[in-house]
């Protein structure tokens, strides 16, 4: 019970962070350093993409690299082009 409540707390607690109410007042890393800026939005986005993936809901499968990509492509040098 207390899990799901930190799960959906850190959820929106990092879409708060992207949405960013404050015009970039509040940063934790800010954006105009050179690669390293950009680290705290895509630790959110991940964090996000977390807590769905928590919940059941995989968005990195459209990707093509979810749960059923890795299990069919077993083995080294096995096409699944070429397979039966």
């Amino acid at each position: 019970m207390i899990k799901n409540i930190l799960v959906i707390l850190a959820g929106l607690l990092s879409l708060v962070y992207l949405l960013n109410p404050t015009a970039g007042v509040f940063e934790l890393i800010p954006d105009n350093f050179p690669i390293v800026g950009n680290l705290d939005e895509a630790a959110a986005v991940a964090i996000i993409l977390a807590a769905f993936r928590y919940y059941g809901i995989d968005l990195t499968t459209f990707l093509g690299r979810g749960v059923k990509g890795r299990s069919q492509s077993s083995g080294k040098g096995n096409d699944s082009k070429f397979s039966s």
